[in-house]
């Protein structure tokens, strides 16, 4: 990709972005004059308009939409393969972008951050939080090398290797009736007041929780919607509510008058897998990713061999 190219299709990226020709300008720091003539220039040499434009309005037509969906990943591609032979040259440091969900077990971010690869001793690992299903967008897309994703869509773009197996937890106040009971079965959720994550969070995960109810015939008396964890305490503490958490949400506010139970329901143990792109030809990324899969088969074997026989 020669430099002049680059900038014309940085350009467009741009102009997609901004659906302004002034504000994708600004943007690229270039007279608006230039920038239009960027963009007709790469019109010009892939043969075919990427944009519908008239002199109140610019929008991007579906060649424009394919084309730039791939464009921005040979940008990404172009900008990394520079910053890895600097790297490379100057023995500095390599960074890993992983995502994680905030749903994630806490050990499995632990894990991964513990972990070092000899061959690439300045390796740095910059971590982000997301929703599964923006990782899922993120790694395809590849702006994320790697991510933790809890139920993550699937992609033909992706390939994922689960690495954990948990169930949902019910996080209620230690006074509720069912706070007596080692684990909630869902005929105990019917007819109680619910706290669920938004649907828009993870829409598959949220469906399954409701589905699975309706084929039990359990339903609740009314849906407390919440973005986060600590948003469910003051339900939990000023009522009769139940609240459907992963783990570390559930973890996080077990406190005070607030107790939690695993939910026993085979149908809902929420897995985790770590994704990357099923393309991914990084040397880097494959061996961390091997080398976390490996870390946690090994915990897992430890744990079951020290569970009791007759567990």
């Amino acid at each position: 990709m020669t430099r002049n190219l680059l900038n014309l299709i940085q350009s467009a990226i741009a102009l997609t972005e901004s659906l302004s020709f002034s504000r994708a300008a600004r943007m690229r720091h270039i007279s608006q004059p230039t920038l239009t003539k960027q963009v007709a220039a790469l019109e010009d040499w892939i043969g075919v308009p990427l944009f519908e434009r008239d002199h109140q309005s610019v929008a991007i037509n579906e060649a424009g939409k394919a084309f730039i969906e791939e464009a921005r990943l040979s940008v990404l591609h172009f900008d990394r393969a520079v910053q890895a032979a600097r790297a490379a040259t100057h023995n500095s440091e390599t960074i890993l972008n992983i995502g994680r969900s905030p749903h994630a077990d806490p050990f499995l971010v632990s894990t991964l951050l513990s972990i070092r690869l000899p061959l690439f001793p300045k390796l740095k690992v910059e971590m982000s939080s997301r929703f599964s299903c923006d990782l899922v967008h993120d790694v395809a897309a590849g702006l994320l090398d790697l991510a933790i994703a809890i139920e993550p869509p699937l992609s033909p773009l992706l390939s994922a290797t689960k690495v954990a197996e948990n169930p949902f937890y019910i996080v209620m106040s230690k006074d509720h009736e069912s706070a007596a009971h080692e684990a909630i079965s869902f005929a105990q959720l019917d007819g109680k007041e619910w706290v669920l994550f938004e649907r828009r969070t993870h829409p598959s995960l949220y469906d399954s929780i409701l589905r699975t109810a309706h084929s039990k015939g359990v339903m609740p008396a009314q849906i407390h919607h919440v973005m986060t964890a600590e948003e469910a305490f003051p339900v939990l503490t000023h009522g009769r509510a139940m609240a459907f958490l992963p783990k570390s949400g559930a973890l996080r506010i077990a406190r005070d008058r607030i107790t939690l139970r695993p939910l026993a329901e085979d149908a809902l143990l929420l897995k985790t897998y770590i994704t990357a792109r099923s393309d991914n030809k990084s040397k880097i990324a494959s061996e961390f990713m091997r080398m976390f899969v490996r870390k946690i088969s090994q915990f897992n074997v430890v744990k079951q061999m020290a569970l009791p026989i007759n567990a």
